[in-house]
């Protein structure tokens, strides 16, 4: 099972990656996640330290590609991860998605490509070229991270458009949304009502979700010392279970974009009192009518 994970620049794709890549191996897995961004630091949490790029790699052996060995490529991460950096060009120059693909055509050319149950794809935020969108070439599902921002939730249904056009010639779908950190809901509630998707997890705000990425260290590392973690850990179990369970996935059908500034604007200015809408709701079930 191949899995793009995608979401705006900031929202926590990588420490939620990283979780979901653990509490996939801890179901008896062999994840391989790959990370999809020039910053190259998706698997910081899990191996500790910056791991050397395909492309760095690449450009230390002249390209030569017969000279390179898995070892070269692959890092042993927590939890029995293993990792590989995509890498990318330099700055203003070149395109990040032929670096993936040159990074799916080592690892097949390698044999390791094929080798895993679940091979994780961590794409960098606010995907609005082809390039970028490459890895949902080679993915199952696509996992959309997100919060209970605007921001967030625009990028959500940008990727959500890739994913469509992608689906055309390719055997992809949308497993769901992931919210991170976020204390409300409502703006997601509000997305998926015009928007139908799954909603598979919103994890709480907690702010040690934050801390375990300065820390360079995934929760489920952090539970050793800190026992009163555990509890979110069970978040990232949850969603993996639910990514096991191969669930059927949808072909999404994004909001145009004027369309979905003005159901978000209105929202945030005119905020629905979350007490009164389920007294309202509760009354209107019990056959009451409300004022």
């Amino acid at each position: 099972m191949k899995i793009a994970v995608y979401g705006k620049g900031g929202i926590g794709k990588s420490t939620t990656s990283c979780n979901i890549s653990i509490a996939l191996a801890r179901r008896g897995e062999k994840v391989l996640q790959i990370g999809c961004d020039p910053k190259h630091d998706s698997t910081f949490t899990l191996t500790g330290f910056l791991i050397p790029t395909i492309i760095d790699t690449l450009q230390s052996k002249d390209y030569h590609y017969e000279d390179i060995w898995s070892e070269d490529v692959i890092h042993k991460g927590y939890g029995g991860v293993d990792c590989v950096e995509a890498g990318g060009p330099p700055a203003g120059a070149g395109c990040g998605g032929y670096v993936v693909g040159e990074t799916v055509k080592l690892l097949k050319e390698l044999n390791a490509f094929y080798e895993y149950d679940i091979i994780l794809f961590d794409v960098l935020g606010d995907v609005v070229c082809g390039g970028f969108a490459a890895p949902l070439n080679y993915a199952d599902y696509c996992l959309i991270i997100t919060d209970n921002g605007f921001d967030a939730l625009f990028a959500a249904n940008r990727i959500t458009a890739s994913i469509r056009e992608k689906a055309r010639t390719h055997p992809l779908r949308l497993a769901g949304l992931v919210g991170n950190r976020t204390s409300k809901r409502d703006l997601i509630n509000k997305y998926v009502e015009a928007c139908p998707m799954p909603v598979i997890e919103v994890l709480p705000l907690i702010e040690d979700i934050r801390i375990s990425r300065v820390k360079g260290k995934t929760l489920f590392e952090m539970v050793g010392s800190e026992p009163s973690l555990n509890y979110v850990c069970e978040y990232y179990l949850d969603i993996a279970d639910q990514i096991l369970s191969q669930p059927e996935g949808i072909v999404p059908k994004e909001i145009p974009d004027r369309e979905l500034f003005n159901l978000l604007s209105d929202l945030y200015l005119n905020p629905i009192d979350e007490g009164k809408h389920q007294k309202n709701n509760k009354e209107n079930l019990l056959g009451f009518t409300t004022i």
